[in-house]
């Protein structure tokens, strides 16, 4: 095993060392086995450090590409123009990791191979890791990874035309999602993915720093990943927000994440990332449940909708105007946009609940937890709605 601190230089130079050789090369999938194999040699040898890491990485992969090339009947053809390839000179780490970045969310690709590409080939994660990470079968997500890899062939190595950012954010955001709230398995929380997230954010936010949706963006992920100490209890269990210990909040995170919307939002370029880390920022400078801004976060959320109307934001709508104006009023928002999604019928038995209707509230809670794949989630709901025929 390599020591910690080649462990992670390893990591941050991955993105940069594939960059930099599909930019001189081309071929993605076969560059990104070749410096897979570097990374693997680099473990096994390292320390001493080279006097130029990402130089040696560079050259390694290189020349393990030309092997691989050289091996392949279809490619023979080029095997001599291959090996006279010199090294490429590096170019800039910034540069080409955004470039890797936009490219692995080529339209071209699903959401979920855009997601696992990104994760492999700008991550770093192992096809074992993302698999476990999604619940899927390594030879399943190595299938899609190959298919993914296969689909870059030929497309060049350069910054594209197309607006391609909402792609990436997109797919970071996902990435988040998924790690913060998992949708599937024993755990509510896969802390390694909203990390992940977070740490590829930071890399765009420092790239495009005048952007200010992918401000937005890092500072919702770290305001939401700001309350993650509190959301689980001793035995895993979900701890809902009105209900967690503030104190558990980092306060270093909120700061960190109010300042990017200080940020941001002058700017006057709203977007929904922006409006989502506005809302987040009242959720968490409340300084508890009962003194949280609710008029102000309808507000918001009523902006949100005319930015992008789809039914988690209606969703989340109707909990904020059942706040101020009663769960009355946020029921005959909701609306079957979500019908199969255990979210809208939690929300439903939240406000019945509210509303003086146990029995009704009770049905639905159950409905969520039969709708949900997430075991810490259907132990809530379930709970709740034990509670309900305790009461």
């Amino acid at each position: 095993m390599p020591d910690r601190g080649v462990e992670d230089l390893l990591r941050t130079l991955a993105p940069q060392v594939l960059g930099a050789v599909v930019r001189r090369y081309g071929h993605f999938d076969l560059a990104e086995d070749a410096v897979q194999e570097a990374l693997l040699a680099a473990a096994t040898k390292w320390p001493p450090l080279p006097d130029n890491p990402k130089a040696w990485l560079v050259t390694v992969a290189a020349r393990r590409l030309t092997d691989l090339l050289r091996n392949e009947q279809a490619r023979r053809e080029r095997e001599d123009h291959v090996a006279r390839w010199p090294v490429p000179e590096p170019g800039p780490d910034a540069d080409d990791t955004l470039i890797l970045l936009f490219l692995c969310c080529h339209p071209a690709l699903s959401p979920a191979s855009q997601i696992a590409l990104t994760l492999r080939a700008v991550g770093g994660l192992t096809t074992q890791e993302i698999a476990r990470a999604f619940l899927v079968p390594e030879a399943t997500m190595a299938r899609r990874i190959s298919r993914a890899k296969q689909r870059m062939k030929g497309l060049p190595f350069a910054m594209p035309r197309d607006d391609r950012l909402g792609a990436v954010l997109h797919v970071l955001y996902l990435i988040f999602n998924e790690g913060y709230a998992a949708t599937a398995g024993p755990r509510l929380q896969r802390v390694e993915l909203s990390a992940e997230a977070i740490r590829l954010t930071r890399i765009v936010h420092h790239l495009m720093p005048e952007d200010a949706e992918v401000t937005g963006l890092l500072a919702l992920m770290l305001l939401t990943d700001a309350r993650r100490p509190a959301r689980t209890g001793p035995a895993g269990e979900l701890v809902p927000m009105a209900e967690q210990d503030r104190e558990l909040w980092s306060k270093d995170l909120i700061a960190e994440g109010i300042a990017l919307v200080e940020e941001a939002l002058p700017r006057r370029e709203p977007g929904p990332y922006q409006v989502q880390a506005a809302i987040a920022a009242l959720h968490d400078e409340a300084p508890s449940a009962e003194d949280t801004d609710w008029p102000q976060i309808r507000a918001l959320y009523e902006v949100l909708l005319r930015l992008d109307d789809n039914p988690v934001v209606s969703l989340n709508h109707a909990v904020a105007v059942a706040m101020v104006d009663g769960p009355e009023a946020g029921l005959g928002l909701l609306d079957d946009r979500l019908a199969d999604d255990h979210r809208l019928h939690a929300v439903r038995a939240h406000l019945l609940e509210l509303a003086g209707d146990p029995v009704a509230a009770r049905a639905s809670y159950v409905e969520a937890a039969r709708r949900t794949a997430s075991v810490p989630r259907q132990r809530y709901l379930r709970l709740r709605a034990a509670r309900l025929d305790r009461g």
